[in-house]
């Protein structure tokens, strides 16, 4: 599941970090996501669930429907999302239905479930996402640990 990542990868991804801690500050769940695309980060959004009161608000979610209303569905078609967390099914549907080609996600499922508790899917992004036609790349964890503190409240 792990790629060779680019500086461009970190710094989308500290991004998508840095929008989980601002999440979590707000009283929502600490996560957060960056849509890039031709070497651009085109949107940032984070999680909304207790501030929308909207149990779908997961940081990927809010991305692609902040990035239609704004950019239109053409601006998704190809691009990537960096995620603090593992995307969850419905997340992993959402960004598939929009076009995103490439998810690179930092901290996992498993650890997201060891830091947070609760409800949990528990299927895997990749898995959700392997039969997906046309392919949409799955990778990570790219700076898990910097995901993980934010999770548990440490950054």
């Amino acid at each position: 599941m792990s790629s060779s990542f680019t500086d461009d990868d970190s710094r989308y991804m500290r991004m998508a970090i840095t929008a989980s801690r601002e999440a979590r500050q707000r009283g929502d769940m600490p996560f957060g996501a960056v849509l890039a695309k031709d070497g651009e980060a085109l949107l940032i959004a984070m999680n909304t669930q207790v501030t929308q009161q909207d149990c779908t608000g997961h940081a990927e979610t809010v991305l692609v429907r902040e990035a239609e209303a704004t950019l239109g569905k053409v601006a998704m078609a190809g691009a990537t999302v960096y995620a603090s967390g593992e995307p969850c099914g419905m997340c992993a549907g959402a960004m598939f239905w929009a076009g995103i080609t490439r998810v690179v996600w930092a901290a996992s499922t498993p650890e997201i479930d060891a830091a947070l508790g609760g409800m949990s899917l528990g299927a895997r992004c990749a898995e959700v996402l392997a039969k997906a036609s046309p392919a949409v790349s799955v990778e990570g964890p790219l700076l898990g640990a910097e995901a993980v503190a934010v999770l548990q409240g440490k950054s």
